[in-house]
């Protein structure tokens, strides 16, 4: 709403014969607040938080209030309003006695346990694991307790590997590592994953030069389907793509890697634990753990964790 020009001397004294007293009253105290703001010795001056509740005050008694505004702007002065209404109904809606805990101190045991345990592991992954066990938390509340538990670190890089990823289950079919990899090379790693000619329907690929003519003919004698991804578009092998960059951040970053065969077992046993534990996101472990609820007896009950990869991860389970 745009601003009355103010009017001459002659026509404000007309005008302000109409107006009643308390009108006139509370316009002469928004233009002193707004003139005391003013005259501090600083560049720009603002409106401290009770000046704020005073103008907010006062312009809900004026009905012309936005002509005695100078240095605000009217939409300024029913923001303030608005905050200052939301800030009350917060105050009166907290309650009067301490809150009891929502997360059981078991549980919040337990989220500490595994920060701890699994330095490389965010709030996604411990709350997987949570769900594992039936213990049902939000991602907030697992935050809230990691960085309680454990600081935050540097994260670290590094060979080559080949990866065969199953898109529709999220399993790793297949491992392979070599110094150099070749078009004869990758061919045969394919026709490891597929024995007996017995493949996938649709095989999604890159454009690298490693995958060539061979490649593609052992597709094709597996009854697969070849898909060449785009150029400079790595979303249409966004699950392979993700894998990998799990890879890094959980095993190769943290793992001295001694020779080729050391490489081959640690990408391997890896792999066999994400066959074996689930590499399912939290929402998939949530769907699975539907019918599962955290009960009293279910958090008390004694957890176990089983290592993997010399403890760099942990696999919980709880005991009978």
């Amino acid at each position: 709403m745009e601003r009355v020009p103010p009017s001459g001397v002659a026509g404000g004294f007309i005008a302000d014969l109409t107006r009643s007293r308390a009108e006139l009253l509370t316009e002469n105290a928004l233009l002193r607040q707004q003139l005391i703001v003013a005259s501090r010795a600083i560049k720009r001056p603002t409106f401290r938080v009770h000046e704020r509740g005073l103008l907010v005050l006062l312009a809900s008694v004026n009905r012309q209030w936005r002509r005695a505004l100078l240095l605000v702007r009217p939409e300024t002065v029913l923001r303030w309003h608005r905050e200052g209404f939301r800030l009350f109904w917060r105050r009166r809606s907290r309650s009067s006695g301490p809150r009891k805990p929502r997360v059981a101190p078991h549980v919040v045991a337990l989220i500490h346990r595994m920060a701890c345990d699994n330095r490389l592991w965010g709030a996604d992954r411990i709350r997987g694991e949570l769900l594992k066990l039936g213990i049902r938390v939000a991602k907030r509340t697992v935050q809230r307790y990691t960085r309680v538990a454990r600081p935050t670190g540097p994260r670290g890089g590094q060979s080559w590997r080949t990866f065969i990823v199953d898109v529709n289950a999220k399993r790793v079919v297949h491992v392979g590592v070599t110094r150099a990899p070749t078009q004869a090379w990758t061919a045969q790693q394919l026709r490891n994953a597929t024995p007996f000619g017995q493949g996938p329907q649709l095989i999604i690929r890159d454009r690298d030069d490693k995958f060539g003519a061979q490649f593609d003919r052992v597709a094709e004698g597996a009854g697969a389907r070849l898909l060449r991804t785009a150029i400079q578009a790595p979303l249409m092998n966004a699950v392979c793509e993700r894998f990998l960059g799990s890879v890094r951040r959980e095993c190769l970053d943290h793992t001295l890697i001694l020779s080729q065969e050391h490489l081959g077992r640690v990408l391997g046993e890896y792999s066999l634990s994400l066959l074996q534990h689930g590499s399912a996101s939290p929402r998939d472990r949530a769907a699975d753990s539907s019918s599962l609820r955290a009960s009293p007896s279910l958090v008390r009950r004694l957890v176990t964790a089983v290592p993997v990869l010399g403890g760099l991860h942990h696999e919980y389970r709880a005991a009978a």
